[in-house]
Formats: C-alpha cells, sequence, structure tokens
C-alpha cells in the first residue's frame, strides 16, 4: 500500500487486539492497554521496516515494554486469577485449557506453579497460535531453543498435573503437552 496511513490502520485494524491480549496476560487492564497502545506508536514510528508478518514483532515490542513494568510472580499470579475469574462450569469448553482438562482447578493450580518462562512458552503456542519460529522471535532466542524451551515446558506441566492429582486428561491434552 501506497498509503502509510492506510497500511498502518489495517496492521492496527488486524493486529490490535492479539497484542492487546497478549498484555493483558502480563498486566492489569489498565496497564495491558497502555502497553498496547505504546506498541502501535513505536510501530507507526518504525512502520517502514516492520518485518513480515508483523505479529511476532509486535508481540515482541510488547514483551519488551512489560518487562519493565510487571514482576513476574505478580504477572502469574494475575493470570490466573482472571483465567478462574472469567470461567465457570458452564463455559469450561470454550477455554483451552477447559477444552483439555477435566478439572479446572487442578489444571489452574498445576499451570499456576510452572515458572513464568513455561507459561509464556506454552501460551505463545496454544493461545497465541505462533509458530515456532513466530514464538522464538517474541521470546527473543532461536526456534531450535524454542522447540527445547516448549518441550520441556510440556513436560513440567505433564508433572505438575500428575503432582496435582488429576488422573482423567482429555485425549487433546497432547498439543498442550506433545505428542
Amino acid at each position: 500500500m501506497d498509503d502509510p496511513f492506510e497500511g498502518f490502520t489495517s496492521l492496527y485494524d488486524q493486529f490490535y487486539r492479539n497484542v492487546l491480549r497478549y498484555a493483558l496476560q502480563h498486566a492489569e487492564r489498565d496497564g495491558a492497554e497502555d502497553v498496547a497502545s505504546e506498541v502501535f506508536l513505536i510501530a507507526w514510528r518504525r512502520r517502514d521496516s516492520i518485518p513480515d508478518p508483523p505479529l511476532p514483532w509486535l508481540l515482541g515490542v510488547a514483551r519488551n515494554l512489560l518487562s519493565k513494568h510487571v514482576g513476574a510472580g505478580r504477572r502469574r499470579q494475575r493470570l490466573t486469577e482472571r483465567i478462574a475469574a472469567l470461567t465457570s462450569a458452564a463455559n469450561l469448553p470454550a477455554w483451552d485449557a477447559g477444552d483439555y482438562v477435566v478439572e479446572r482447578e487442578t489444571a489452574l493450580a498445576a499451570f499456576m506453579s510452572l515458572p513464568d518462562r513455561d507459561v509464556e512458552t506454552l501460551t505463545l503456542v496454544t493461545w497465541h497460535g505462533l509458530s515456532i519460529t513466530d514464538a522464538a522471535t517474541v521470546a527473543g532466542c532461536s526456534p531450535r531453543a524454542f522447540t527445547v524451551r516448549l518441550h520441556r515446558a510440556r513436560r513440567r506441566l505433564t508433572d505438575a498435573l500428575r503432582d496435582e492429582g488429576e488422573t482423567t486428561v482429555h485425549p487433546s491434552i497432547t498439543s498442550l503437552q506433545g505428542k
């Protein structure tokens, strides 16, 4: 597109929700909205050098901004509380974790017990739907290193589910735990 405003508007319309969702994973609503806005301010300033596809770059910018604002322990706790507050038995099938694990509380406890790095690794691939290469870009590592992180995070999730007493696991848990 020749018109920079039209191109930027298209970028914003297509990816704002993704960036906001990522920011909400790590910060309270007001802070997440500020981070999402700042990401697109940076994107406007660097609009001529945004790589294709733009989502990994946008999430990487958001990640860098969030790292300046949010403590690691509080971030994981808030994420778990939001998931618990937003889900009920009636809407359990609509959530990724609810699709795979019968007992929500057990799944949340297992997920909450993971290190922040594992939480981010798993959510980049499952909730945000990024490929290994794109998720590696967001995480700031090589695709090979990210694959190792993902494998280890899945293994720790499996162990945490076992430790939490989970005995009934939906067959499609493999998308989180690996094959």
